[in-house]
Order: C-alpha cells, then structure tokens, then sequence
C-alpha cells in the first residue's frame, strides 16, 4: 500500500502559491449538482456551497461522467479560516483527552487524518468539497461511512482504500473517484469524500508547481 501524505507533512506546507485571483463562486446556481444544506450554519447559509470557478467547472465535468441517474451530492465546500482553526482544534483537543501522553507533534499529525490544518486547509481556499453519490430522488448511496466520519468512529474506513468496507461501498466509492480524477480534481486519501483542486495538496499529488489557490476570506 502507498504511504499516505498528510496534510501536516511539511513537504506541503513547502508548495509555493500564486493564487490566480478566481472568484469563489456559489455551486447552487449550477442546477445540475445536487447541492446539500447539512453545513449551513445559523449566521451564513450560503460560504460553504462555494467554491472557486475551476473547481466548480470540474465538478459540472465529472457530473456529465457520472450514470444519468446517479448525482453528485455536494456537501460542503469553501470554509472561512476561522471555522477551520476551529475545526482544527476541537479535534486536536478530543485527541489530547484520549491520549494526554501524545507530544504536541503526535496530535497534530493525528489531527491532520481528518481536519486540515489551517494554514495548509484546501477547504479555506475555495479549492475543496466534500462530495458524496445519491440517487436522482436523493437517496444517498452506500459509500461504507457517513460523509465526515472520523478515523475513531469508523475504525478506519473513512479511508479511501479502505478493505473493511462492503463491495457495494467500494463499488460506489470507485463511482466517484472515477468521475473526479478524470475531471482534474485528487482525492485525500483518508477521507474518500474530499476532493480538490488547484491547493498545495492537489500540486503534490499531480506534480504541478505550485497551488493556484491560497486561503481567503469570502466577501
């Protein structure tokens, strides 16, 4: 099995950016994709179903890919920096009470399995979303866990290549990366529904340059 990169590997954190300046556009004017409210919040209902104009031209891509009855359902894409930190440490800090032993390097590489930090977060410059698969009714497919499940709850099978998973879930989750890879977009492996374009993590996994997007705030 490839080793794993993660998010908090410093090589990633080396990738230069030279933001290209593309607007952060929302994905629920684009009437092809199913576009899910779970991550609205209470203050601002609409930062996280946006995302950057390439981004969301790839997705438009990867639908025409897919099965005329079978959706991309997006959940969540741009996340305000601060939401991210605060992402970033309630977790940490779930991770320092159940191992108080574990140096501060150890939580944070542990952290990075399944939140971003967030001076590197994909998410925080418009070039990441969550996705999953539904049906054209909106019956969600089986993908072997629920969209953001952690490490801990699902005993691992949050990862992409996952071998505790159903053949229906593997099936599925082959579906999606098939669509998105050949749209442009990477998938983090230990998350199979996150999948970017154009950040530091998506120049390491193609070899490009450097990132086209950098983390910004939405007007």
């Amino acid at each position: 099995m490839t080793k794993i990169v993660l998010m908090s590997d410093p090589k990633i954190a080396a990738i230069p950016i030279a933001d290209c300046a593309e607007p952060l556009l929302d994905a629920r004017r684009e009437k092809t994709l199913a576009v899910d409210a779970r991550q609205a919040t209470p203050s601002d209902d609409s930062s996280f179903a946006h995302v950057r104009e390439g981004v969301l031209a790839r997705l438009l891509e990867a639908q025409d890919l897919l099965p005329k009855d079978i959706r991309l359902l997006f959940i969540e894409g741009y996340r305000p920096p601060a939401l991210q930190r605060a992402y970033f440490d309630e977790y940490a800090t779930e991770l320092r009470a159940a191992h108080p032993h574990w140096p501060q390097g150890r939580l944070r590489v542990a952290a990075s399995r399944y939140v971003s930090p967030p001076e590197i977060a994909p998410h925080s410059a418009g070039a990441a979303v969550d996705l999953t698969l539904a049906t054209t009714e909106g019956i969600e497919l089986d993908m072997g866990t629920r969209v953001n499940a952690s490490p801990e709850e699902s005993a691992g099978a949050c990862y992409t290549d996952a071998d505790t998973i159903s053949a229906e879930a593997r099936s599925n989750r082959r579906l999606l990366a098939a669509a998105l890879t050949a749209a442009g977009l990477v998938n983090y492996p230990t998350e199979w529904w996150h999948w970017s374009y154009g950040d530091r993590y998506w120049a390491h996994a193609t070899g490009a340059d450097g990132a086209l997007y950098g983390p910004r705030e939405l007007p």
